[in-house]
């Protein structure tokens, strides 16, 4: 038996972020045992803490969706820094934790209650020429694109822009005409004055899996990458994700001497033991 621990990210309010379930002290288990238990929660990811191989480490984890696994992302991230806090660890620096992934080290530091990390450098980054091959997948306009960037950074990202937050919340995906892309994440302003200043939705495509996620990390930390310094986005602001699904998902994106940091709080749900 090993400790569980299923945890709510990116929200102050219990099942209103996004869920991610969690593996203690999984050292001993090979990755068939845990793509299996990671396919069996059928959470958009499971993540699974083991010692760090990297001195410089606080702990090791290997993140797993249903079908595959990740290098990183992003609300794994924090839940798993969460829970490995709140077991009871001490991070090696006190203002920070860092964690081992297969991205490499990732940084991750203590605001208050609320965690954040340092966006990892993307795999592919740059414009995205083809809008007709988005505009078919997300069953919109060319016109209705402002802007379209591959951000990927581990889950195969590409960002679409589109005029508004009311655009990105009326988009209904044709996953059938997802072709190459692996996961599609639209972004559209919001109007002044509300807690948000961006709407974001993530669309993803594994195999015959179709889905859209409640509140993805990865995806808004690719996102800041690209609108902060492109000036779109000001250095520091709030994401409203979830808002179809029934969430209230809030990411907090700021830039600092450069680095993009990505922020959300996280809450946990339930406790116990596996058998594994």
């Amino acid at each position: 038996m090993r400790t569980f621990s299923q945890v709510d990210v990116f929200t102050d309010e219990f099942m209103k972020g996004n869920a991610l379930a969690v593996v203690h002290d999984a050292e001993g288990l090979t990755t068939e045992q845990m793509a299996a238990f990671a396919n069996w929660t059928n959470l958009a990811e499971t993540t699974f803490l083991l010692p760090p191989t990297n001195p410089a480490a606080d702990y090791r984890v290997r993140i797993f969706t249903v079908s595959r696994e990740l290098p990183f992302a992003g609300h794994p991230t924090l839940g798993s820094a969460h829970v490995w806090l709140t077991a009871g660890h001490t991070p090696q620096d006190q203002g920070k934790v860092v964690q081992e992934c297969g991205a490499g080290l990732v940084e991750v530091r203590r605001d208050g209650e609320r965690l954040a990390f340092a966006a990892p450098p993307l795999l592919r980054g740059g414009p995205v020429e083809d809008h007709q091959a988005l505009a078919d997948a997300l069953a919109i306009t060319p016109e209705d694109i402002a802007g379209a960037q591959w951000a990927d950074n581990g889950p195969g990202w590409v960002a679409v822009l589109l005029h508004s937050a009311e655009a990105v919340l009326a988009t209904r995906p044709d996953y059938q005409r997802f072709g190459e892309f692996t996961g599609i994440g639209v972004v559209g302003p919001h109007r002044e004055g509300g807690d948000a200043a961006f709407e974001v939705r993530a669309f993803i495509n594994e195999g015959s899996r179709f889905e859209e996620d409640p509140v993805t990390g990865s995806l808004n930390a690719s996102i800041a990458q690209w609108l902060i310094p492109a000036g779109i986005a000001q250095e520091e602001y709030v994401a409203a994700q979830g808002t179809v699904l029934g969430r209230r998902g809030r990411v907090h994106l700021s830039q600092v001497d450069g680095e993009i940091w990505v922020g959300g709080n996280t809450v946990l749900g339930i406790t116990g033991q596996v058998a594994l």
